[in-house]
């Protein structure tokens, strides 16, 4: 069963509580952005999954028209309606798949978010426009409620089940013949349409389960002329007839107490007769306790003596003395056995199921015919044996003599095929001296040293062999080293630069012909590779050594090209520049960081008449914040 659908409001809260107690709530504008971003990115992220899984969880629960048994989809096109029912669950899909896409276009513009507020500002949207998103499928998700409900009210029915049908006009009997054959109990009133809804009752039939379906009220007339025209209870009854293999009761009132005369009983079973084919049907001549058939007139009588005629079985019963309802549930059950044995016997697959049946019939074991009462012969043979009087010393060998009588005496020292349960076979190997004597064999070879291998009797292919792989190690070893000598892209920097003195640098430099006399850093970073230069500005910095700036290079991670400069710092002479426009923009958005502060609460419903501001003396100073 379906879990209870939730509607849009409740859906809305349900999801926003969730990623509010499910996510992280604190943040500071001191943070480093791309924690904020990971922060507000995690909140929108959950709540799309959050929403996403309650939506799948309704299209999985609700079942597809097309993958369910042709009985339940008709019934629900009656009762739902087919187009509104996929309609509704189309809606949910294509609301998860918004969802989705909000969620993955706003995460996309806040990785590019500059700042707390902006990313909070981005949270905020994405959350509004997928809450727009749900509100919009309210109406879908009023009607999925309503047909939940409605379906776990609809009694179990099995289509595939032995199934008895009984139809007829209003007030005929069927619920009372319905609440004595089975467990149900069926509301019985003397008037007409008091069955409103589907009724299903169980019962066991020759160790069987059965279930009888009683049709609530079924009113065809000849002006019915198509089935657009019927109430929706009779296409429940229709949908039953064509889709279930069953046995149908038409049940006829013979006192016509139910307000529709025999006639009219007729008509209405000439009309719905196309649903009855291929299906065992019995005609039920109820109420025979009031007037029977042959109390009939003969205009009447000629009614039922055509239905016979036409090979329709006809029973009298009477539900209140309960007069041939036992015979016609036996009757209607065998029908339908027979019927479905019938109709498997015709089918593609009988003929595999037989293949695979086997009847296991016992031959005679002689030609002598056994009186009633006689024992075989060993057993006869072994209960005189016991009946013998036997000796104290026999009775003391009781449980080491016992031998059974066998026909042949030669039997009697053979070893058993079968012992204690295990096959003797698969201990006893017919080989089983010649295999140490085989292996004595084996070790006399092997003590000669016939199975030693001599270096001196290899044939000169295998030399050869050997000479050319020798060579070939060789030579391999040779392009190794002429590959490390070869030097194609220049003099190659150890990823961690050595510390090295200044004066012993300086001198290297000298001695390679470089001016070191004027000591300009742009020198010093050709020898250091970047990340000894950025440690050695750093160190600087904290001696307070009256060096200049090193240049934006220095400054570059490795990741960047040389060719493209980094986004924050273009367009700025040196790292005091750079770090003085940081300032200015964080000052800039001081304001819009503290709004950013707020929390999570962004479903807050303000008051709508804060008293604190508008109660009390007013002072002196400004009224803006009134």
């Amino acid at each position: 069963e379906a879990a209870a659908v939730t509607v849009a409001p409740d859906f809305i809260d349900l999801a926003l509580s969730k990623t509010q107690r499910k996510t992280p709530t604190v943040t500071h504008k001191h943070y480093q952005i791309h924690r904020i971003r990971h922060f507000y990115t995690r909140k929108v992220k959950f709540a799309q999954q959050n929403y996403h899984d309650r939506l799948s969880q309704i299209l999985t629960d609700f079942p597809k028209l097309d993958d369910i048994h042709p009985f339940y989809a008709d019934l629900m096109n009656i009762l739902y309606g087919k187009d509104h029912y996929k309609l509704a669950l189309g809606q949910i899909n294509t609301a998860k798949n918004l969802v989705a896409n909000v969620a993955k276009d706003y995460m996309r513009l806040m990785k590019y978010s500059d700042s707390l507020y902006r990313c909070k500002q981005l949270k905020r949207a994405a959350l509004g426009r997928m809450c727009t998103v749900i509100k919009r499928q309210r109406q879908s998700l009023e009607y999925l409620e309503q047909v939940r409900q409605h379906l776990s009210r609809l009694p179990t029915i099995d289509p595939n089940t032995r199934t008895l049908l009984l139809c007829g006009y209003p007030n005929v009997g069927k619920s009372s013949f319905i609440n004595k054959v089975t467990r149900a109990d069926v509301d019985v009133l003397p008037y007409a349409f008091t069955t409103k809804s589907l009724f299903v009752g169980h019962m066991d039939y020759k160790y069987l389960h059965w279930q009888v379906r009683v049709f609530t009220f079924i009113l065809f007339e000849t002006k019915h002329s198509c089935l657009e025209d019927r109430n929706t209870i009779e296409m429940q009854t229709i949908t039953t007839l064509a889709h279930l293999r069953a046995a149908v009761l038409y049940v006829m009132d013979l006192s016509e107490q139910c307000g529709h005369g025999l006639r009219e009983q007729l008509e209405l079973f000439q009309n719905i007769r196309p649903l009855f084919i291929n299906k065992p049907l019995i005609v039920v001549a109820n109420k025979c306790d009031v007037k029977r058939i042959a109390e009939l007139s003969e205009d009447d009588q000629k009614i039922f003596t055509d239905l016979q005629a036409e090979g329709f079985p006809i029973l009298e019963t009477s539900t209140l003395t309960e007069e041939g309802v036992i015979k016609v549930k036996a009757e209607a059950c065998d029908r339908l056995l027979a019927h479905r044995v019938e109709t498997k016997m015709k089918g593609r697959k009988v003929n595999e199921v037989l293949n695979r049946l086997h009847l296991a019939v016992s031959s005679r074991r002689d030609d002598k015919e056994a009186e009633a009462g006689e024992l075989p012969e060993p057993r006869r043979r072994r209960l005189h044996l016991r009946n013998k009087s036997k000796t104290p010393s026999q009775k003391k060998k009781k449980k080491i003599d016992k031998y059974w009588d066998l026909m042949n005496s030669s039997e009697k020292h053979k070893i058993p095929e079968i012992w204690e349960g295990h096959n003797t076979a698969d201990y006893i190997d017919p080989a089983i001296m010649k295999k140490p004597e085989e292996l004595e064999k084996e070790e006399l070879r092997t003590a000669a040293g016939e199975y030693d291998s001599d270096s001196e009797s290899e044939d000169e292919d295998m030399l050869e062999i050997r000479q050319l792989a020798k060579q070939i190690r060789e030579k391999k070893k040779l392009k190794i080293l002429e590959s490390k000598e070869k030097n194609t892209q220049g003099p190659r920097m150890p990823r961690t630069a050595k510390k090295v003195q200044r004066t012993v640098l300086e001198n290297e430099m000298h001695s390679l012909g470089v001016d070191m006399d004027n000591k300009d850093n742009v020198t010093l970073s050709v020898a250091f590779p970047a990340s000894q230069a950025r440690r050695s500005w750093s160190v600087t910095r904290k001696r307070k050594r009256e060096d200049p700036a090193p240049p934006s290079s220095v400054a570059r991670s490795r990741s960047w090209s040389c060719s493209r400069t980094p986004r924050d710092v273009s367009g700025l002479r040196d790292v005091k520049m750079v770090k003085k426009a940081k300032t200015m923009m964080k000052n800039a958005q001081k304001k819009m960081n503290r709004l950013g502060e707020k929390g999570e609460a962004d479903r807050h419903l303000f008051d709508m008449k804060p008293k604190h501001l508008l109660s009390g003396k007013r002072k002196a100073g400004k009224k803006d914040r009134r």
